[in-house]
């Protein structure tokens, strides 16, 4: 790999994964290219839809380069969808106006689950195809990120064939059937880890796994139906290219209550929804693994001078870098479409102006 892209311009973002000294604390953003930047919408109108600017690499390349040509950020992470992957196990993706992602053949019954198989992951040849020439045209100006949805987040669009407020069908399953559930989380499992290991062969520089709905699960629920799950996937990853770490992130939104248990499936970064204390966080997890996180969204629909104040306040609650800690600054959750991209540069700033002050 290190042959055959551009030498890295600034590892800053992999060096605090890694929980090695930097200058400065890098930040990037959830959802980072997306609908708050007018430029995204003019290319997605050019795709003519979601799945078509995911699924062309020209357009995901063009969309993911767009927020780095616009604000300072030290990470580019992979557009695409966090359901690709039972797209590929032929579920039907599809896009509702208005109402987001949908299924056409979502699990409801023991005959779809037991059908179910781990796909042909050449089937999202697109993806990895996107990973490398995002990589090569970033000519090594930052480094890349892949990404998957969880085993468990996967499995609720699954099952709930949609979006859902109370994950009715998935969690009765989970209660009434948890043999089927394991079924689908297993299989889940072993399509995620290939399919992750399958952006690090086409370049991605560091990989994160979204547990967008792990917060929805009962304690010991949570445990045995995304935590297990998501530790497997962690232990098939393939981190070591040549020598060279890729580090790995995991995020459960709502999941502040089970960090310490999450620090400890063999991942190189936790993320931090916005309810939690990045102080209180960095005194538990210790020198286990480094920190992302974790501004309130919201936070950027405030004046300049309230978000740079935000800003100080989440740096300084995760407090003076030291050996063996580090800290990402991101947001604790995706960036609102309604976000004006001025706020976006004022918090960018006020990240590495702050941060090279204390470091």
């Amino acid at each position: 790999m290190s042959t055959k892209f551009a030498p890295l311009k600034n590892d800053t973002f992999l060096r605090a994964l890694l929980r090695q000294p930097t200058e400065y604390t890098p930040v990037w953003l959830m959802r980072q290219a997306g609908r708050y930047l007018p430029e995204y919408r003019a290319t997605r109108a050019r795709a003519g839809s979601f799945l078509g600017l995911a699924k062309n690499p020209d357009y995901a390349t063009e969309v993911t380069l767009q927020p780095l040509d616009r604000f300072p950020l030290d990470a580019a992470i992979l557009f695409s969808d966090i359901l690709t992957v039972p797209d590929a196990m032929g579920l039907g993706l599809y896009f509702a106006d208005g109402e987001g992602p949908k299924f056409e053949r979502p699990l409801r019954d023991e005959a779809a689950v037991m059908a179910l198989q781990v796909p042909d992951l050449g089937d999202l040849q697109y993806v990895y195809d996107a990973v490398t020439q995002i990589r090569t045209e970033l000519n090594g100006r930052v480094p890349l990120i892949g990404f998957s949805g969880s085993p468990w987040t996967l499995a609720c669009y699954m099952v709930e064939g949609g979006g859902s407020d109370d994950f009715r069908r998935v969690k009765s399953m989970l209660y009434d059937r948890p043999d089927l559930m394991h079924r689908i989380l297993s299989i889940n499992a072993t399509a995620v880890a290939g399919y992750l290991n399958a952006q690090i062969a086409a370049g991605a520089q560091a990989v994160m796994i979204f547990d967008s709905w792990g917060g929805a699960l009962a304690d010991g629920a949570y445990q045995q139906f995304s935590l297990d799950y998501m530790r497997q996937v962690v232990a098939q990853l393939n981190l070591d290219q040549d020598g060279v770490r890729i580090p790995c992130i995991v995020f459960t939104k709502g999941g502040g209550l089970w960090l310490d248990q999450i620090a400890d499936i063999g991942a190189d970064a936790v993320g931090l929804d916005w309810t939690v204390n990045l102080g209180r966080a960095r005194a538990l997890v210790g020198d286990k693994v480094a920190l992302q996180g974790n501004l309130d969204p919201v936070a950027l629909f405030a004046k300049p001078e309230q978000i740079h104040a935000e800003v100080a306040r989440t740096l300084a609650s995760y407090g003076a870098p030291s050996m063996g800690h580090g800290h990402v600054f991101n947001l604790g959750h995706g960036i609102s479409q309604f976000t004006q991209p001025d706020a976006v540069a004022v918090m960018v700033e006020a990240v590495h102006s702050l941060s090279r002050s204390t470091i």
